[in-house]
């Protein structure tokens, strides 16, 4: 309703003022609320590449920091409930098995409810499930190892198939980013445990919480992606197969087996390092906070290989040679553990770092490159991580048994070498230049 010309501002006649006040606040809100082209504006910046790229390098660093927290303090946790040394492989290994099986769900959600949701909301879980994970209680410390293994499964998975999606003509670079955060996240961490520890008056509690905020604040970095995607229509990991050519499933595809067999072995040496390497040195007469330096260490070297590798691995067109490189380097520093293990402790230390850090990286590259498009790249990532992993989780796990029954590293050593052999057989074989 209009505004009579003739009423005075201050005395309108009656009846006329509900009508007024709403005109009023019609108007405030219009005053306020953004024009489209304002929106379209704010869309355009949330979406900017650099904006996209920090949320990437901040969820990337809360891959791995949430296992590498654990490894320096185990021995203050098993202490603490009173842990065997099979029952204290699984703080590690419950995390990993769930990395697997929060993988199989990964592409179902991502395709439910969008894959910058999906992430956001699993940096979410992830921050409370680091949170649940130093509650007091043995139930609460693997339970929220579950919830630590299930978030950052849906990180792993999703973002290859974001990657491929987002940066076609860059995936093998963008793959080194992120691979390359993923590393140096976890040396932070492991550099930081045990000095954060004392700094909260010998609490290891307090010191495994503190990395909740890492993972807060990769959240609020990726917010802007989720509010970008709520305007997005069709630009989500998925596309329909091509007229008459039904889509093939990757679990019949050898190739695709192939890949997620090397991921699987890669990931498995890795966690069994992760979960073991400082008890490795401790056991051998090295002080913890030694031990603790030489793992973080092994740790920051790993970001050199994650960030080339990949590099490398985009230039070729068959990724056989750097398959075997890997697999050799890593091989070549688990006999070094088993035969002067303190002695020759930081070079056995950066001669796995680098093996380590290029075969995740050449692995998550391998899902990439293997990958017909961002469909497929995220279908075969659910397929390599979640068989990956559950393969991976029994890593940690056996070598602990194993060590707890012949008393020695001797023999766990010696059958991760066995897995280093399947792995370049593998290996060799995904590195051909063929697409799933």
């Amino acid at each position: 309703m209009s505004r009579p010309d003739t009423a005075p501002a201050d005395t309108a006649p009656t009846g006329t003022a509900p009508a007024d006040a709403e005109k009023f606040l019609l108007d405030a809100e219009a005053d306020v609320r953004p024009s489209p082209q304002g929106r379209a504006a704010r869309r355009e910046l949330l979406a900017h590449p650099v904006v996209l790229l920090v949320g990437i390098v901040l969820a990337s660093l809360n891959m791995r920091a949430a296992l590498a927290s654990v490894s320096p303090l185990v021995g203050e946790i098993s202490e603490a409930f009173g842990l065997s040394s099979t029952a204290s492989s699984l703080v590690t290994s419950v995390p990993v098995l769930f990395l697997g099986v929060g993988a199989l769900v990964a592409p179902w959600l991502a395709r439910r409810f969008g894959t910058e949701l999906v992430l956001f909301c699993a940096l979410l879980l992830l921050g409370i499930g680091i949170l649940v994970r130093v509650l007091p209680s043995v139930g609460a410390l693997y339970g929220g190892g579950v919830l630590v293994g299930t978030a950052i499964a849906l990180l792993n998975v999703l973002m290859p198939g974001l990657i491929k999606r987002d940066f076609p003509d860059r995936a093998a670079s963008m793959t080194s980013v992120y691979t390359g955060a993923m590393i140096a996240g976890a040396t932070v961490v492991a550099a930081a445990s045990v000095p954060l520890e004392k700094a909260f008056g010998d609490s290891w509690e307090a010191s495994l919480a503190f990395w909740s905020l890492l993972a807060a604040v990769a959240a609020v970095a990726w917010l802007p992606q989720v509010l970008i995607a709520r305007g997005r229509t069709g630009h989500e990991v998925r596309k329909a197969a091509p007229a008459g050519r039904p889509a093939r499933s990757v679990w019949r595809s050898s190739l695709a087996w192939q890949v997620t067999l090397f991921m699987g072995l890669q990931s498995l040496w890795s966690y069994v390092l992760i979960a073991w390497m400082p008890t490795i040195f401790t056991d051998h007469g090295m002080s913890r906070a030694t031990a603790g330096v030489i793992f973080a260490f092994n740790n920051l070297i790993q970001v050199a290989g994650a960030f080339g590798v990949p590099l490398l691995a985009g230039r070729m067109r068959s990724q056989r040679p750097l398959v075997a490189l890997v697999t050799a380097l890593v091989a070549a520093g688990y006999a070094g553990l088993m035969v002067a293990p303190v002695s020759g402790a930081w070079l056995w230390s950066a001669v796995l770092g680098i093996g380590q850090g290029g075969a995740v990286g050449l692995a998550l590259t391998l899902i990439v490159l293997r990958s017909g498009d961002a469909m497929a790249a995220a279908r075969l990532s659910g397929m390599a991580q979640t068989v990956g992993y559950l393969l991976a989780a029994a890593g940690p796990l056996a070598v602990g048994a194993v060590y707890q029954a012949t008393g020695s590293w001797t023999v766990p050593i010696c059958l991760v070498l066995g897995v280093c052999a399947a792995a370049l057989v593998v290996g060799l074989l995904a590195a051909r230049d063929r697409t799933v």
